[in-house]
């Protein structure tokens, strides 16, 4: 097996509140603060790592540190502040829906998988208290979001609260698909936008957990319709975000974003899971491959744990902020964590 992307870039975008949004190259960006989108990530990813490595001492500080953010982040209503300044004041009321579907995410996936037994009963209290919200939560990848927690912390303890959770959100992802899709466009709306993937993945992983057959048609039948539009001749290209792709519309190409690609594995992983097709591993691996080269423009994102902001055009957006070196690191632990030795990232040179 090849080395792990280390979290050198990581450390150094952290420090000792949270990790800074954006990057000025390689060099953090103070003054882009820090944001509950990130933090709910970077907790996910780190925790990804201590499954891999459980004696990783700086996985295991920088688990601690984004925690003790999310903890701060909630309101006492469940939701969650997203934006903070890097003078560690909050800038927002309350956070977005996708930032408050993250932190859900994180809470759910730390009740499941954080090291100490302290860690997550902390995890467990502060998701519960955010169930409170689910209502509150109206765009389909919020929902999808919350989703994934919900799902890992019935992996941990199967509650009737969280199964009652995963079943009003999976009817609402399927209540979309419903009113949009029909025999040409298999999707949950008239367009698709940026992190893709996690509709079906979302999906799929709802359907494992209720024994639902309804669940995982939709999310397998809305999985094939994305990599049909996705892989090209054995390329992963992502939707671009120069205009994304319009229903009866042209498909943006450019910006591709890290984040389509680290939610294309996953999404391949929970049908791997489910039916352990070799399909699945493979675009599970060739969507993880775009992020050393194996993409449109054959330039690696990947660099010394980080990763570049984009593929444009023209070429590699330079810039290494949190959400892309958080989607490589996401993409390339949790291929790891679950798929044989031999099957892992040597293939790529990674």
């Amino acid at each position: 097996m090849a080395t792990l992307p280390p979290l050198d870039h990581l450390a150094t975008l952290s420090d000792d509140c949270a990790v800074i949004q954006h990057a000025e190259a390689s060099v953090p960006d103070r003054s882009t603060g820090y944001c509950t989108d990130d933090v709910a990530r970077a907790f996910i990813v780190v925790l990804l790592r201590l499954r891999l490595l459980p004696r990783d001492a700086v996985a295991r500080a920088l688990a601690s540190r984004y925690l003790s953010f999310l903890c701060d982040a909630q309101l006492a209503d469940g939701r969650f502040h997203n934006f903070m300044s890097y003078a560690r004041s909050w800038l927002d009321d309350v956070g977005t829906h996708d930032s408050v579907g993250r932190a859900i995410w994180a809470l759910g996936f730390g009740t499941l998988n954080a090291p100490t037994a302290a860690w997550r009963t902390v995890c467990r209290r502060r998701l519960e208290r955010a169930l409170a919200a689910l209502e509150w939560l109206h765009h389909p990848r919020s929902q999808a979001y919350a989703l994934l927690g919900l799902t890992a912390a019935a992996q941990a303890a199967p509650e009737p609260r969280y199964l009652a959770a995963i079943r009003y959100l999976g009817e609402a992802l399927a209540a979309c698909y419903d009113a949009t899709a029909d025999g040409q466009w298999r999707w949950f709306e008239a367009v698709l936008t940026y992190d893709n993937a996690r509709l079906p993945e979302a999906l799929l992983r709802a359907a494992a957990t209720l024994g639902d057959e309804r669940l995982r048609a939709i999310g397998e039948r809305s999985l094939a319709f994305y990599d049909a539009i996705v892989f090209e001749g054995g390329l992963f290209v992502p939707i671009g975000n120069a205009g994304w792709y319009p229903r009866g519309g042209t498909r943006a190409r450019y910006a591709q974003q890290p984040l389509e690609a680290s939610a294309t594995v996953d999404a391949h992983l929970a049908a791997w899971e489910g039916d352990r097709g070799d399909a699945h591993l493979e675009r599970a691996r060739r969507a993880l491959a775009w992020f050393y080269g194996a993409n449109s423009r054959r330039e690696s994102l990947a660099h010394g744990g980080g990763c570049h902001d984009g593929l444009d055009e023209h070429g590699v957006n330079r810039n290494m902020g949190a959400e892309s070196t958080l989607a490589l690191l996401g993409a390339a632990y949790a291929l790891a964590d679950r798929v044989p030795v031999s099957l892992r990232l040597s293939r790529f040179g990674a």
